[in-house]
């Protein structure tokens, strides 16, 4: 993307807050920010992860849009069979500086596990039940990043099945260090009917995906 594109978006989504600040008053989206940290992401690995994130919220498009749009966000952090914990609970992203809290938050929590298998359906069904918790957003997103296929847990199928009945959207960003092996997984497997996957070619891809994959989710949707 080029400045000029990026400061346009953001000048068009100032401009759009300007000229509509009834509509900033409700959470448009809640989003669900699901972190691979199974055995086959080591501390760098996991740095790229957390980093990319936190680098990715300070976007300055991608800032705007969530205090435009009060997005709601919490992180899990994911790995084998009853491996989930939500590690920052739900905060709404009201301002500036509220993104900012958010991303020093995400820059500096800790990894749960380092040792265990990839359950990817049990951070589906972790991550869909925490949406009861913000029940005035009218958008509900997961994020699901990781570089390898279910090997534990509940059915990946049927846990993206059962939030998409409940009206949740789900997107991947596949981790993919050869081939498309898991791109093709998240593909079949993980995302919902309108759902898409970024494809990180790496870690060291993943800042520029993740990236990609917000402003994707919250930018795109209402140009």
């Amino acid at each position: 993307m080029t400045l000029f594109h990026t400061l346009k978006v953001r000048l068009l989504t100032l401009l759009a807050a300007w000229l509509a600040p009834s509509a900033a008053f409700a959470c448009k989206l809640a989003l669900v920010l699901a972190f691979d940290v199974s055995s086959s992401i080591d501390g760098a690995e996991y740095r790229f992860q957390v980093d990319g994130l936190a680098d990715a919220l300070l976007d300055p498009a991608i800032a705007d849009t969530l205090v435009f749009n009060q997005v709601a966000l919490t992180v899990v952090q994911w790995s084998g069979a009853g491996e989930v914990e939500t590690t920052i609970p739900w905060r709404r992203m009201l301002s500036i500086n509220e993104v900012r809290r958010f991303s020093d938050r995400v820059r500096n929590m800790e990894r749960p596990w380092r040792r265990s298998n990839t359950a990817v359906g049990d951070a589906i069904a972790h991550s869909a039940s925490l949406f009861a918790e913000v029940p005035d957003c009218t958008r509900r997103v997961i994020d699901v990043s990781g570089d390898g296929a279910e090997n534990a847990g509940v059915s990946t199928r049927k846990a993206s099945q059962t939030a998409a009945d409940q009206g949740i959207e789900i997107n991947g960003l596949a981790i993919d260090t050869m081939g498309l092996s898991i791109t093709e997984f998240y593909r079949r497997f993980v995302i919902t009917k309108f759902g898409f996957v970024i494809t990180s070619r790496g870690f060291s891809d993943y800042p520029r995906s993740i990236r990609e994959k917000l402003f994707r989710e919250l930018i795109k949707p209402a140009s």
